[in-house]
């Protein structure tokens, strides 16, 4: 890889980074604490949608993240022959 390559490549495994983890802090710390009020309203498995998403949803979030991100990051070497 040529530095030119090696840059691009690092730009978008942080842009790619920089999306997930908003998801992450939307989910855990918008929709567990700032969010959680409103939340509260919808009930989900017969508790607040709030302490869910602080207690479970969170978790889920997490995993689907990290799932997504291994998806992108294949992607990504494909893109830049790092296979």
């Amino acid at each position: 890889m040529t530095d030119k390559s090696k840059k691009a490549y690092w730009r978008e495994n942080v842009k790619y980074l920089s999306i997930l983890m908003f998801f992450w802090f939307f989910v855990s710390f918008g929709c567990g604490i700032l969010f959680k009020d409103f939340l509260d309203q919808f009930h989900l498995g017969g508790f607040p949608l709030g302490f869910w998403f602080a207690q479970q949803g969170s978790v889920y979030a997490f995993v689907v993240i990290i799932a997504a991100y291994i998806i992108i990051m294949n992607k990504l070497d494909k893109k830049y022959n790092l296979n």
